[in-house]
């Protein structure tokens, strides 16, 4: 088995920063450059992708996807991780050390001003890679039996399991305050003394 899968954290970021660049939503530019990468890189990029789902797969980003989204199932956090990724490396990596930082990303603002629900969930994003495997081999259904395969092929030793932190009730407002207290001020107001 090969050690790791051969796409790097670097590639991952620099195809994400040049979706971001074109036209386009961010899902159809990145389908359409994975696409003229091959099946391989597809592979690849999917599993980068979900490497970096995995690491803000915590209770901690899920209560501030909780805030921002009026509440959070487990498909609507799915699709939140996808956008925390679509914001590009840098608004991820400050997410990853510290998911209250999004109170001063300029979406949330715009949709607390708008009136938008679930800024920065983007279900189409998780489904980036099947869309580029479909235009590629014509046959979207091949792509998860291809991926798994591939996954089996790349995985690294020592895998552990994943860690989420520490739960706490998300509809706690005190526990919220405490945890997210910019995100909390913005989305439940200033507590009452």
């Amino acid at each position: 088995m090969t050690q790791s899968s051969a796409m790097d954290t670097d590639t991952f970021w620099q195809l994400i920063e040049k979706g971001r660049a074109d036209d386009a939503s961010l899902d159809a530019a990145l389908a359409e450059l994975l696409a003229a990468h091959g099946k391989d890189e597809i592979l690849a990029f999917d599993v980068r992708m979900d490497q970096l789902d995995t690491a803000i797969d915590r209770w901690d980003v899920w209560a501030a996807a909780y805030l921002i989204g009026g509440g959070c199932s487990d498909d609507s956090f799915m699709d939140f991780k996808a956008g925390l990724i679509a914001l590009g490396r840098t608004w991820y990596e400050r997410v990853v050390r510290c998911p209250d930082a999004l109170a001063e990303h300029p979406d949330i603002h715009h949709a607390l001003a708008t009136g938008v629900e679930e800024a920065v969930f983007y279900e189409e994003m998780g489904y980036v890679t099947a869309t580029a495997w479909a235009r590629v081999t014509g046959d979207r259904d091949s792509f998860y039996p291809a991926l798994e395969h591939y996954r089996a092929q790349h995985r690294a030793d020592g895998e552990e399991l994943h860690d989420m932190g520490d739960d706490f009730d998300f509809d706690d407002a005190h526990e919220m305050r405490r945890r997210l207290p910019r995100l909390a001020a913005l989305y439940l107001g200033e507590a009452q003394q």
